[in-house]
């Protein structure tokens, strides 16, 4: 490796590594916030919150990486080009695709490398993380009693604790509803003060009560007198109720039960589930002529012998009057049209859905694809950017790639959203973005290795400056 190559790489290792991290802590604290009101209040702890950060990490970095790379290679060469580097390197004879040779070839390895982590290892994370999530939101939050009002996260009853001492034990005023047998609160428990506190590796919660009573309402025929219901008073000095904590612990599923998700599989898994679902369309379509054949001549079959059945009634010499036979026809003929219509519907539905699965899938295995090829294709458009603006630093580049970052991400969500529907085929419109970005790139490149001034920013300055001096 030549001494130019290693200077560049170290110039673009330093900015990569810097914008990957913060593009990664972006996005992943972009996504966790959906999940916020379900993660709060529920006494995690740091190593549950680790674990769920980290494979939401792995997750999101597929989606850093392009960014990081437009970022990082407009930081690299537009510094180069500002402290005029570029210009000395390109004046000893050294062509511009030559100067972006050792980046192009880091940036293929990580274009590479990140097609096989997105197939491999982000199916793996996104089954522990779903997983990991669906556990959490099944979780109770911790007891939270605020003073002078019901708490109802015990099953089965209801609690109220009008004053909590300092000593995060001692309670005043205590009333609790007991409805765990079902019914309505037929017992209700009244307490002076109180002490609650968890035992055995805080499996139960033990709430002790003093000087209180409890008020049962005797909802049975033997406790009944000239159906006037019957209520018991039971005083009591000391009393203690011992509630089980095993809903608010974290329990985990099954992972396999997790594994259908089209997340979680890998190419070669969805090109299964694709085929499958493709395969099973087809079928239906095929399957769908005949099956409405046996309503056309049933409704054949059931409209000649009513009219066969009025010939037959016409015949004959009866008192009573006749239906109207084409009345007769038009209530049959009704009725079957109405099976047939709800017959199609039902089945249009049913391919609609089918198909609409197998685009997902399919998007899928494209997006493997696509991500990977992003990272090339944001390499062409920064570094040709980088070296024809000459600005380094976190100002330009950094509004020239969320610029660029935004019109991937539209165009990318827009071809999926059409791929989904079937309004385009699911690998064009996967990878309409990075076929309309490419002739850019393409074309950044063109310039720069022309030394043309037309993206600098002095060229436009100068250009203006001439426009007011004419008109002045």
């Amino acid at each position: 490796m030549k001494k130019l190559d290693k200077l560049i790489l170290r110039s673009f290792f330093g900015p990569f590594f810097l914008t990957f991290a913060v593009v990664e802590f972006i996005l992943l604290t972009q996504y966790m916030l959906k999940y916020l009101d379900e993660l709060v209040g529920k006494d995690l702890g740091a190593a549950v919150f680790g674990e769920l950060l980290f494979y939401f990490s792995l997750n999101m970095a597929p989606v850093a990486m392009p960014l990081a790379v437009l970022l990082s290679s407009l930081m690299t060469f537009g510094t180069l080009g500002e402290h005029h580097e570029l210009t000395a390197i390109k004046t000893s004879g050294i062509a511009l695709p030559r100067i972006l040779r050792p980046v192009f070839f880091v940036v293929t390895v990580l274009s590479v490398g990140a097609f096989f982590f997105n197939n491999n290892i982000v199916p793996k994370a996104n089954l522990k993380a779903y997983s990991l999530l669906w556990d959490i939101r099944q979780k109770k939050p911790t007891m939270n009693f605020k003073e002078g009002a019901f708490y109802n996260g015990l099953p089965g009853y209801s609690i109220k604790i009008n004053e909590k001492l300092g000593d995060g034990k001692s309670l005043r005023d205590i009333m609790i509803y007991d409805h765990s047998k079902g019914g309505s609160n037929t017992t209700v428990i009244l307490a002076d003060s109180g002490q609650m506190y968890t035992q055995y590796n805080d499996n139960y919660l033990v709430l002790e009560l003093f000087d209180g009573n409890m008020y049962v309402d005797q909802d049975d025929a033997s406790f009944r007198n000239n159906s006037n219901e019957q209520f018991v008073r039971q005083r009591f000095d000391a009393s203690k109720i011992v509630f089980s904590l095993a809903s608010f612990n974290l329990d985990r599923t099954r992972e396999e039960l997790f594994s259908d998700n089209k997340m979680m599989k890998s190419i070669n898994q969805l090109e299964q589930v694709t085929d499958s679902l493709r395969d099973y369309s087809r079928r239906e379509k095929d399957l769908y002529a005949p099956s409405v054949d046996p309503f056309y001549m049933y409704f054949k079959a059931d409209t000649s012998k009513v009219k066969n059945g009025m010939k037959l009634q016409q015949g004959k010499k009866v008192e009573r009057k006749l239906p109207d036979p084409n009345a007769e026809t038009l209530m049959i003929a009704t009725n079957k049209a109405r099976n047939i219509k709800s017959f199609t519907e039902s089945y249009v539905e049913r391919i609609t859905n089918t198909a609409r699965d197998a685009n997902n899938y399919e998007i899928e295995i494209w997006r493997k694809y696509t991500q990977s090829a992003a990272i090339l294709i944001m390499f062409l458009i920064g570094a040709p950017l980088g070296a024809i603006i000459k600005k380094g630093g976190l100002g330009v580049p950094v509004i020239i790639s969320i610029i660029f970052f935004i019109i991937m991400y539209v165009m990318a969500i827009l071809g999926e959203k059409w791929a989904r529907e079937g309004l385009i085929p699911v690998g064009m419109g996967m990878w309409g973005a990075n076929v309309i970005l490419l002739p850019i790139g393409l074309f950044f490149l063109y310039q720069a290795r022309n030394d043309s001034s037309l993206l600098e920013v002095d060229f436009w300055r100068k250009l203006m400056t001439r426009l007011r001096r004419n008109k002045l």
